[in-house]
């Protein structure tokens, strides 16, 4: 018993003087931050006006300046007593600023900030799945702003998934953006706003791509449809507030000649260009001799090789399924496209249809092979109208 009390008495004492010690320190630091704000000086009134006459000009109507508070010079006494007097603690302070002055450090664009209002402009009548986004350019700093707002009509099927969208400038294919919608149903939302940088030369050359994804609860990614936008005419600083109806993959629209249904895939390892004809429709042909498909890779002007498909008969909706390959190397992408004759008694082409980069195809044809490129080792099929052959 007298071992338990002793032991007892020993932890109470250490315990008294441990919150004795902490005490005692707290009260230390305390009284050492109060001398030190002590001897800073307070900082007088500010009488300068924010925004200077001459300060003001420099802005556009349309931007919001700002600036920081003019510098002031506290002191703070030294320790090492009066042999250095006060030390000066304005050159502590990384920049140019000088004492008394509101120096600028920019604008806020207040066009950067702005919705459009859907209500301005009426969707169109229909029941096809519709974009409504803004574009806008300004030619002073060569950007172009894109609002993206919201779907309307979004298939049943997806209303509980989440809906996300991409954005590229076309046919510089580098920088991509990416949004999501702030929620789901039949209209969702985006309410977005992006930025791209392009030259006023080639703004007018240039073409918006949206496509449109649907996220299930899976992860599992399925394309509700696209939006190909090309940047012609004067767009202006105001923008112009656009509905477009998506193009999915399921359209049914046939060329006046046909359509055809093709696969691509580049392997950048292997420097391999892999086409694939699956199959035809609606062909406007009036022979009983077969037909085929010639397809041609053409580098510039010149044609480095063509292929041609076995010769089928199957009508106006005649199958294909033949696999070809050609090598082009990574460097090449740019500067190649593959040309889809459509070849009747042998000899004569009665359709053609182009897939390649900007130089060459524009619409379908050129977002088919930007998706090859962007997603390689992976078969990417696409319909394509066939047209006159020149």
């Amino acid at each position: 018993m007298l071992l338990a009390v002793g032991l007892s008495l020993g932890l109470f004492l250490l315990l008294l003087i441990g919150v004795s010690v902490y005490f005692l320190w707290r009260r230390r630091g305390q009284r050492q931050y109060q001398e030190m704000v002590t001897t800073i000086a307070p900082f007088p009134a500010c009488t300068t006006s924010i925004l200077l006459t001459n300060q003001r000009s420099r802005y556009r109507p349309d931007e919001i300046p700002f600036f920081l508070p003019p510098r002031f010079k506290p002191t703070l006494r030294s320790e090492e007593g009066e042999n250095e007097g006060q030390k000066d603690l304005s050159s502590t302070h990384r920049g140019s600023l000088t004492v008394g002055s509101w120096y600028p450090v920019g604008s806020v664009r207040a066009g950067l900030y702005w919705v459009p209002d859907v209500s301005e402009v009426s969707p169109p009548p229909g029941p096809a799945v519709q974009l409504c986004f803004s574009v806008a350019y300004r030619h002073d700093n060569e950007q172009l702003y894109v609002s993206l707002l919201r779907l309307r009509n979004l298939p049943t099927c997806f209303y509980s998934n989440d809906t996300l969208a991409e954005l590229r400038l076309l046919p510089d294919n580098r920088r991509r953006h990416k949004a999501r919608a702030r929620c789901r149903g039949r209209d969702p939302e985006f309410n977005d706003s992006f930025v791209f940088q392009v030259s006023g030369v080639c703004v007018s050359e240039s073409l918006l791509s949206v496509y449109v994804l649907s996220v299930d609860q899976g992860g599992r990614h399925h394309a509700v449809g696209r939006v190909l936008f090309p940047i012609e005419g004067e767009l202006g600083e105001g923008g112009r507030l656009l509905w477009r109806d998506l193009e999915t993959k399921d359209e049914t629209q046939c060329s006046c000649l046909g359509d055809i249904q093709v696969s691509l895939n580049y392997s950048p390892s292997l420097q391999r260009l892999t086409v694939v004809i699956l199959r035809a429709r609606s062909l406007q042909i009036h022979t009983d001799t077969g037909v085929c498909f010639q397809v041609s890779l053409q580098i510039h002007t010149q044609v480095v090789k063509s292929r041609r498909t076995p010769v089928v008969s199957g009508g106006a909706d005649p199958g294909f399924n033949h696999k070809m390959t050609f090598k082009l190397r990574p460097s090449q992408l740019d500067q190649a496209c593959l040309s889809l004759e459509l070849i009747v008694s042998g000899l004569t082409p009665v359709g053609v249809v182009v897939l390649g980069p900007f130089m060459y195809a524009r619409g379908p044809q050129l977002q088919h092979w930007t998706d090859m490129v962007n997603t390689p080792n992976e078969l990417v099929k696409q319909w394509h109208g066939l047209g006159k052959p020149t």
